[in-house]
């Protein structure tokens, strides 16, 4: 069984970030979508909260769990028996620095390996943090996040 892991902090989950998910479901018996905890990080959306949206997101998905995990994403991926992580990739821009990430996560797991997936053109300029923006402005949010994401927000 091909166990592939997507994580992120997904702060909120986007139709880009749902995009790379669709397809790595196609591709993998197994997708754990894993919601890192960064206390470093100051987030909009609590663990829980992003938890249970990105269920409500995914429930028409049958081969896709999700979680959060603290830690290396690497060290989760060996705990969870994964052979894959997905990394989702935007532009250009995106690369460099998601190599380096997925080089050094070979070198201290060289059993696992990174896969590297595109957006759909009409996703490559949404991310979480430009959600997180338009929506602070009073903007329309519902063409990036999906409906339970839409909905959550537009209530909160």
């Amino acid at each position: 069984m091909k166990i592939a892991i997507y994580p992120g902090s997904f702060d909120p989950i986007t139709k880009g970030h749902l995009d790379v998910l669709k397809t790595s479901a196609g591709i993998f018996d197994k997708v754990i979508i894993a919601v890192a905890r960064n206390s470093e990080k100051n987030a909009f959306l609590t663990v829980d909260e992003r938890i249970k949206l990105i269920s409500q997101s995914v429930d028409h998905l049958s081969n896709v769990d999700v979680d959060a995990f603290d830690g290396l994403t690497i060290e989760y991926a060996k705990q969870k028996g994964a052979q894959i992580l997905i990394r989702g990739l935007r532009a250009v821009s995106d690369f460099e620095y998601e190599m380096q990430l997925s080089q050094t996560n070979s070198a201290l797991a060289p059993d696992i390996q990174t896969v590297f997936l595109i957006t759909k053109p009409e996703y490559n300029f949404i991310s979480s943090s430009t959600v997180r923006e338009i929506l602070l402005n009073n903007g329309d949010i519902s063409k990036f996040v999906p409906e339970p994401v839409f909905r959550y927000l537009s209530n909160r």
